[in-house]
C-alpha cells in the first residue's frame, strides 16, 4: 500500500503523481478506476476529486493474476514489490525450473526483471524485484549492508521464554542444502517477540538483523521451537498444510528516488486458527 497526507489543498491526480512519479496519467487514472484509491478511508472513483490539506490518500494493492494469486503492492519504472503466495518458487533453480514469481513478472513486464532476494518456496509474503540494473545493484547493496527492515510472522511449536529475545549463531550450508549453526559460518542474528499463544502453538514476530538462507527456520529449530509445518527443520506438526512462515513487512529507501517505502501484508488467517 502507498499513502501520503496532503500538504495543501489540491487535485487528487496531482497527489497520485507524487505517489507514482514514474507512472503515466493513464496508469494513475487506472488506479482510481480499479477502486484502489481512497481519501480518508473512503473509496473515490473520480480523479477530479479535490483533496483538502491533512487528508490521507491511500492506494491499495491490485491483483496481478488471480490464478497465481500474486498481488502487486508497488510498481514504478525501477522496482516492483509483490506479495508472494506460499508454494511458489521465487526463481528457477538448477533442480527446479517450474513456474516462478520471477517468470510471472517477466511475462507481464516488457523488459528485464532482476531478482534481488528470495523467499523460500514454502514462505509467503512481501518481496521486491528490480526492473533496471541500477535499481538491482543498489538494492543488493542495501540487503548486503542490512539497511532494510524485514519482519516475519511464524507459528511455532511451544513458547519461547522470555517473551522477547535474540538468537545469534554462525550458519553453514551442508551438502544436502540444509543449514545449521557451526563455527566458521556466516553470522546470523534474529530478534523474536511473542505475540500470542494458542494451545500448543505460539505466534512470533521475527526481525532479521541479517539475512541468511533459512535463518529463521534454523534459529527456531535450534531454540527448540520449530515452525509448524517445517518437517525439514524439526517440526512435529503439520496441521495447516503449509510452512507457517510469512514475510509481513519490508521497508527500505527507494533505490533511485530515495523516498522511504514500507509495505505490510495481513497475517494469514490460518495463523489465527491455531489451537
Amino acid at each position: 500500500m502507498m499513502q501520503l497526507t496532503a500538504a495543501q489543498d489540491g487535485n487528487l491526480l496531482d497527489l497520485l503523481r507524487e505517489l507514482g512519479p514514474d507512472s503515466s496519467k493513464t496508469t494513475l487514472r487506472s488506479w482510481v478506476a480499479q477502486g484502489r484509491v481512497s481519501v480518508d478511508g473512503k473509496q473515490v472513483t473520480d480523479t477530479r476529486v479535490q483533496v483538502k490539506q491533512g487528508q490521507e490518500v491511500k492506494v491499495g494493492s491490485k491483483c496481478l493474476f488471480a490464478r497465481e494469486n500474486i498481488k502487486i503492492l508497488f510498481e514504478d519504472a525501477h522496482i516492483v514489490v509483490i506479495l508472494k503466495p506460499e508454494g511458489l518458487l521465487t526463481v528457477a533453480t538448477d533442480f527446479d525450473q517450474e513456474f516462478t514469481a520471477h517468470t510471472v513478472l517477466k511475462n507481464r513486464h516488457e523488459g528485464q526483471v532482476y531478482p534481488v532476494h528470495r523467499l523460500d518456496r514454502e514462505t509467503s509474503g512481501v518481496m521486491v524485484f528490480a526492473y533496471t540494473e541500477a535499481a538491482r545493484d543498489k538494492l543488493k547493496e542495501v540487503f548486503y549492508t542490512h539497511d532494510i527492515e524485514r519482519e516475519y510472522l511464524a507459528l511455532v511449536e511451544g513458547r519461547p521464554t522470555p517473551d522477547k529475545g535474540t538468537w545469534e549463531s554462525t550458519l553453514i550450508e551442508q551438502a544436502d542444502y540444509s543449514v545449521r549453526s557451526a563455527p566458521g559460518g556466516k553470522l546470523a542474528i534474529t530478534h523474536y517477540e511473542v505475540l500470542k499463544q494458542k494451545g500448543q502453538f505460539t505466534l512470533l514476530r521475527l526481525k532479521l538483523q541479517t539475512g541468511r538462507k533459512n535463518q529463521i527456520r534454523v534459529h527456531c529449530k535450534e531454540a527448540g521451537f520449530p515452525i509448524t509445518g517445517d518437517k525439514k527443520y524439526g517440526a512435529k506438526t503439520h496441521a495447516f498444510g503449509r510452512l507457517c512462515l510469512h514475510a509481513q513487512k519490508l521497508a527500505f529507501l527507494h533505490p533511485i528516488t530515495k523516498k522511504p517505502l514500507s509495505f505490510e501484508s495481513p497475517v494469514p488467517e490460518m495463523f489465527h486458527a491455531a489451537k
